[in-house]
């Protein structure tokens, strides 16, 4: 078996806070494999809103609005350090970050065949007890509970490091673990159904332009809200429509798109003030689900539209186990396309979250240690 290093360039964070939370090392120690463990020479690792959401504390129960430019940059004063992570628990620092990382097994801890050195893997970031996956309570999540890919090698258990056999490069997969993961849990709790119609907030970002292909994979009617310039991008993933984010009224714009003026399912991640157009755009017994609220976590609800519309409402964060699986499957047959805007060196995290917040991009941003296919 190969003979890992003693260390490697990581970046640290080292608490909740801004930019300069993020500390770029070379003398971090490299992960030794525990029983059932692999240690992962990461190639690439994408960048999503849960590093920034982590590292500024907007999961916080006091922090009430979105991610501002200033609290995205230098972290939200009102924010509470012990209900900071994704779980509103704390987290324990100083932690390596990044849920999406694409790379090869370096080395196998007991238990684990040594054969699998040397092979090509994405990780599934959700990480669940082996005994009883089922038991939500005890997830974890790769770069929040445990370190993740802002690294040149981490660790996870040998069963969420995934063979994938791909001619792509290790920046176009590692767009797929959190983005693709989390839109796939999205779609599926509300049980899209072929030639139902469908609306996706947030549509240019790494989970949107997700949704938009899992969608059309269903053989639903896409329609797609983003800036006017990303327009072309998501119609050629599958969107039919795409409506401009900046109308001077959206719920009309939306009306307008959808066939027959109310859509069956509607997807957000922005939140804010789009939650309650997109509610208004759904017909009796539409479904909403929502995996994020970039715009804002606290909106104005009416209850009548639930009651009266008999509508499903759902949260979609703890991805299901086999998911990932089912993902690295559509990849493989080509059935999913990577949508990679651009990428960074390891060292320039910071300089990649702030390009990450400006959201002109469409599709995912990515950090390269090392590429190795």
């Amino acid at each position: 078996m190969p003979t890992l290093p003693d260390t490697m360039t990581a970046v640290l964070l080292t608490g909740h806070g801004g930019f300069d939370k993020l500390e770029v090392r070379n003398d971090v120690p490299v992960p030794k494999p525990g029983e059932g463990e692999a240690v992962v020479k990461v190639g690439a690792c994408g960048l999503n809103n849960t590093d920034i959401n982590t590292r500024t504390a907007w999961y916080s129960d006091t922090v009430t609005e979105g991610i501002t430019d200033e609290g995205g940059s230098e972290g939200f004063a009102m924010a509470d350090a012990g209900s900071g992570s994704w779980g509103r628990s704390a987290l324990t620092f100083p932690r390596i970050q990044g849920a999406d990382v694409a790379g090869v097994i370096a080395a196998v801890g007991e238990g684990v065949e040594a054969e699998r050195v040397g092979e090509r893997v994405l990780i599934d970031p959700w990480f669940f007890d082996p005994d009883n996956p089922e038991d939500l309570t005890h997830a974890r999540y790769f770069g929040s509970e445990t370190d993740g890919g802002y690294a040149e090698y981490a660790v996870a258990p040998a069963a969420n490091a995934l063979a994938v056999a791909s001619n792509m490069s290790d920046a176009e997969l590692a767009t797929f673990p959190c983005a693709y993961t989390t839109a796939e849990n999205l779609v599926e709790r509300t049980g899209l159904k072929a030639g139902e119609c469908v609306v996706i907030a947030g549509a240019s970002g790494g989970v949107g332009s997700a949704a938009v292909q899992l969608c059309r994979l269903r053989g639903a009617h896409v329609v797609a809200i983003a800036s006017a310039g990303k327009s072309g991008l998501l119609l050629e993933l599958g969107a039919e429509t795409v409506v401009d984010r900046n109308a001077a009224d959206l719920g009309a714009a939306i009306t307008a798109a959808v066939p027959g003026g109310y859509c069956d399912v509607a997807l957000d991640v922005v939140g804010g003030d789009t939650f309650a157009i997109l509610i208004d755009a759904l017909r009796q017994r539409g479904r909403y689900s929502s995996s994020g609220a970039i715009s804002g976590p606290v909106v104005e609800f009416d209850l009548r539209q639930l009651i009266y519309k008999d509508l499903q409402l759902t949260g979609a964060t703890i991805v299901p186990p086999g998911t990932m699986r089912r993902l690295v499957g559509y990849i493989e047959t080509g059935k999913l396309r990577p949508v990679l805007a651009e990428t960074y060196p390891l060292a320039d995290l910071a300089r990649a979250q702030a390009a990450f917040m400006e959201k002109r991009h469409v599709g995912n941003i990515v950090v390269v240690t090392a590429q190795t296919g």
